[in-house]
Formats: structure tokens, C-alpha cells, sequence
């Protein structure tokens, strides 16, 4: 899922590189091309179709294992792939955009990932499906830097807080209208439509786009760091890669470990590189301040537990609880809504205080939900649900505004750009990791246990040990059922399944609590950075 966040935009900013002549309609001309506001609408659809398009996809997963006959790993590849090659892709889109022109790398990205979502339903195979993801991220990579970008471009320095206050709030309602519309169109249609629903919000944002949208490139051009790209993309593969089959071949498999252990290698290839070259994708030098560095990491932590409690949240609440896609979207609101509401909320604290404090009691929130989480059973009534969520969607929006702070803040401001490029790098990636590393936790802890939890339900000694070929199925919340079995089978079948899936569950949970409470633990010492908002912005 990608979440562009607001960023705690200086009032001092980098100098604007000139545009090329655009005639009557540039900034502060009053014409059509270059007007802010209208530059603001029209990046805002850009901004809707991937704030969309994570949520939704939490929702039809249910629908696409069934549909597509898709495997636990499969599913976390269909979100994986997409995520993966958006993280990668990132830095390297804003930097098209220099080159190239930002309206046009932005304009690419808009059609192209309006083409992919259409292709992932008509691919017709989960194979199919997880590469149109991948390229539907990479087209994801392409837009989401250029949108601040056009913004920096088109709006005054002191007008631009607001603007981006409203284009990160423009993302955080297509989050939290996510799970609602997901749902109408899965149980009414087909999973097939909530990809298709980015192709008429892509034209429009097409045809807006020409019409408003000014061209700006930077003054003067420097060679692409293509090696550090390569190691770069192979470091981020393979890491994630080993963590999605750890939970098939085994965290102790000599296969697995050389995966993890390539990431390491290449990844110290990679800051090797970035330390040579003149021009690096990533400067180094960045990290060398501990709020960067750590502001960085509170970002991807914060990021690991959200996207890991939506997947499997939405799991759990149509396949293990039974309800439409429409009730689990439903269901989903209040951390999707908190997360709208606490981001404004942790501006102000932040402009207050500095990042230290809301990112303390956000990742406070965070850990404690979690933890509440492991209460919930089988049959838990949705109290014992709701309010874990509205603590989630709290403390993430105060981490998310904070952490950026941290950040941006602290980083020079010609470097700005680069800065939010970091940000965005460690959402995306604490995203895939989180979804990896719960899911495979939740899997091997269901395969750990599934034959203990059958037989306790009444299953026959004898015949639970059968039902291990099934434990991917059980780690997605169904209960494998052979057809024509006798109904008191079938229902020890159910409750044992259930019982296994739910008993993964809570590992998963006190593993992201722990994650949390690591984070929370380094809060202490991040600092204000000298670039930061002057002082607190109202709530």
C-alpha cells in the first residue's frame, strides 16, 4: 500500500531551478497552466489512485486467492511486488523528473499505472497478476516524487503548507474510503473492478493534468548512478524475497539464509558505491546526522505494523469471522479514519514539542494496540476490535508527520527533495516488510500448531496429520474441508483451522508489538531539526 504522508514543509525552501517558458498561465500569471490550485487538483488524482489502490487490494485478496487459486505467499506477492518496485523506483522517478520535466514523468506515471491496473484484472493468473503489480509500481515510482514536486513548483512559499497539508489529506481519504469502495466492488461485481476503478480516475487526472499542469526540469544534468540503482534494487530483492520463503523452505534453510545474507552483502556493495561516485542515488552523508537516521527508521517500523495489521486483519474478518467485504471494509474505519484526524494532530504536537514526543506516543499507541490484539478469539465480538484499530490509526498519523519531520528536518534544505524521497523509500519498505515477516511468522506458527488444534477440536488422531498439505490455506483463515464430509467433521475441521489461524495470529501481533516498542525506544534521541516549521500549526 502506498501512504504519502504531509511533510513539515520550511518556510525557507530550495531554490526553484527556472522552468522553461510556459507563456501566459505560470505561476502567479492567473492563467489556466501553472495555476496552483488547479495544479493541486490535478496531482490530487495522482495522489487518490495509490492511496486507493493499497487499501482496496486488502480487500479482494480474499477474493483473488479464491478466484486465482492463489497461495498464502502468492497473495503477499501480489502486494509485495507492487510495494518492492515502488520503494525502488522512487528516488530514481523523482530523478526522471528533474531531467526529463516533472508534468511529464508525472504524466507517464499516471497513465501508466492507470494501464497496469487494468491489466492486473485481465491477466487471468496470479502469475499474471503479481507482474502487472510490479509494473503498476514501478509506473507508482514515476508519479508519487513529482507530485510535491509540481506543488514546489506552482505554489508560493508561504501558501505551500497548506497545499501539502491538503495533498497529503487527499491521500488519507482515499485510505480510509478504501475498504468501503474495495468492498461494494468485490461482493457486487468482481475483484477484477477495484482495478479497473483507477482507469476513469487515471483519464481524468490525464486530461486535467494537460490542461493545468506546467513543465519545470533542473538548469543543468548529471549522469545516472546506475550501479548504485542496480545494487540498490537487488539488496531490497533479495531481503525481501528470503523473508517470503523462509516460510516454505524454512528460516534455517541454506537456501533462505543465502538470500538474506546476498541482501547484506550487496547492500554493503551498494554503500560502497554511493561513498565513490560523484553524483550517488542516495548521499550517504545524509545519515551521518542520528535524527535522519532514526527518524528513518521510526518511518519504516510505523509502516511495518500498519500494512501487516491491515493484511491481516481483512483476513481475519471474512474468512475466519465470516463477514462481507462491504463489513470488513466497514469494520476497518476506525484506523483508517483516526489515521486522517491524528495527522494534523501530530503536526501541531510536533510543532510543539518536536518529533521526540508524538513519536514516543505513537509508537506507544501502536504497541499497546497490537498487544490488545492477541485477546481476540474466534468468535471476539468487534469490541474487542475497534478499539485496538482507533489506537493503530492514532499513533501511526502522530508517527508518520513526526517521523517526516525528523527527516526533512534535519536535512539541508537543498536536499529537501532528496529527503522526501528517503521518507517515502522507508513507507514503502516497512510496508513490504511488514506483511513479509507477519505472514511468515502467522505461517510457520500455523504449521506448528494446526495438527495439536484439529485434534483438540475433535478431530481424529489419525486423520489430522492429512491436513498439514493444507496449513497455506488454514494461514489465510479457511478451514479445508473436503467436500461430502460428514457436518460434526466438518465443523471440528472448521474450529481447529480457525483456532490455528488465530493462534498464528497473536505470534504475528506480539512480533509487530516488539518492532513498535523498539521504535519507541529510540524516540528519545531525535531531535528539532534546524530546517523544521517555526512553531506549532493548529490542529
Amino acid at each position: 500500500m502506498s501512504t504519502p504522508v504531509i511533510e513539515t514543509v520550511a518556510t525557507t525552501r530550495r531554490p526553484e531551478v527556472p522552468r522553461e517558458p510556459a507563456g501566459p498561465g505560470t505561476r502567479g500569471s492567473g492563467g489556466r497552466r501553472g495555476n496552483p490550485w488547479l495544479t493541486l487538483a490535478a496531482v490530487a488524482f495522482g495522489v487518490i489512485m495509490v492511496g486507493l489502490d493499497g487499501t482496496v487490494v486488502a480487500i479482494a485478496n480474499p477474493y483473488i486467492a479464491r478466484g486465482l487459486h492463489a497461495s498464502l505467499p502468492d497473495l503477499q506477492w501480489v502486494t509485495n511486488a507492487y510495494l518492492l518496485a515502488l520503494a525502488v523506483g522512487l528516488v530514481l522517478g523523482g530523478r526522471l523528473g528533474d531531467r526529463f520535466g516533472r508534468r511529464l514523468t508525472y504524466l507517464v506515471g499516471v497513465v501508466g499505472f492507470a494501464g497496469f491496473s487494468a491489466a492486473v484484472g485481465l491477466a487471468g493468473s496470479i502469475s499474471g497478476v503479481i507482474a502487472f503489480r510490479t509494473l503498476q509500481g514501478l509506473a507508482g515510482a514515476l508519479l508519487l516524487p513529482n507530485t510535491l514536486a509540481l506543488l514546489r513548483s506552482a505554489f508560493p512559499a508561504e501558501k505551500l503548507n497548506a497545499a501539502v497539508g491538503i495533498w497529503g489529506g487527499s491521500s488519507a481519504v482515499a485510505i480510509a474510503a478504501g475498504p468501503i469502495v474495495g468492498g461494494l466492488l468485490v461482493e457486487h461485481i468482481s475483484w477484477q473492478s477495484v482495478f479497473y476503478l483507477n482507469v476513469p480516475v487515471g483519464a481524468l487526472g490525464l486530461v486535467l493534468g494537460l490542461a493545468v499542469l506546467a513543465e519545470s526540469r533542473e538548469s543543468s544534468r548529471h549522469r545516472f548512478d546506475l550501479a548504485g540503482l542496480a545494487t540498490l534494487a537487488l539488496s531490497l530483492f533479495s531481503l525481501v524475497f528470503g523473508v517470503i520463503k523462509a516460510q516454505t523452505w524454512g528460516w534455517g534453510s541454506p537456501k533462505t539464509l543465502s538470500l538474506l545474507g546476498a541482501s547484506v552483502v550487496i547492500g554493503a556493495l551498494f554503500a560502497l558505491v554511493e561513498s565513490r561516485v560523484e553524483h550517488p542515488l542516495v548521499p550517504l552523508r545524509l545519515f551521518r546526522d542520528r535524527s535522519v537516521s532514526l527518524g528513518t527508521l521510526t518511518v519504516l517500523l510505523n509502516f511495518f505494523a500498519l500494512f501487516g495489521v491491515l493484511f491481516f486483519v481483512s483476513l481475519y474478518l471474512q474468512s475466519v469471522f465470516g463477514y462481507s467485504p462491504v463489513e470488513a471494509g466497514v469494520r476497518t474505519l476506525p484506523l483508517t479514519t483516526l489515521f486522517v484526524v491524528s495527522s494534523p494532530l501530530g503536526a501541531w504536537l510536533t510543532g510543539k514539542f518536536g518529533p521526540r514526543v508524538p513519536i514516543a506516543v505513537g509508537l506507544g499507541a501502536v504497541t499497546a494496540s497490537l498487544a490488545f490484539l492477541t485477546q481476540l478469539e474466534v468468535h471476539s465480538p468487534y469490541l474487542y476490535l475497534w478499539p485496538p484499530l482507533v489506537g493503530l490509526g492514532l499513533g501511526i498519523g502522530l508517527v508518520v508527520v513526526a517521523s517526516t519531520d525528523a527527516i526533512v528536518g534535519n536535512t539541508p534544505v537543498d536536499d529537501a527533495g532528496l529527503a522526501g524521497g528517503i521518507q517515502s523509500t522507508a513507507v514503502q519498505l516497512g510496508g513490504v516488510l511488514g506483511s513479509s515477516v507477519l505472514g511468515s511468522v502467522l505461517a510457520t506458527r500455523v504449521g506448528t500448531v494446526l495438527v495439536d488444534k484439529l485434534t483438540g477440536a475433535g478431530v481424529p488422531a489419525a486423520l489430522a496429520p492429512k491436513f498439514l498439505a493444507a496449513k497455506e490455506i488454514v494461514a489465510q483463515g479457511f478451514a479445508p474441508v473436503p467436500a461430502h464430509t460428514p457436518a460434526p467433521l466438518a465443523a471440528a475441521i472448521t474450529e481447529g483451522s480457525h483456532a490455528a489461524f488465530m493462534s498464528g495470529f497473536h505470534v504475528a501481533m506480539i512480533v509487530g508489538a516488539g518492532v513498535a516498542f523498539a521504535g519507541m525506544l529510540v524516540a528519545p534521541f531525535i531531535r528539532r531539526g534546524a530546517n523544521s516549521g517555526s512553531g506549532p500549526v493548529a490542529p
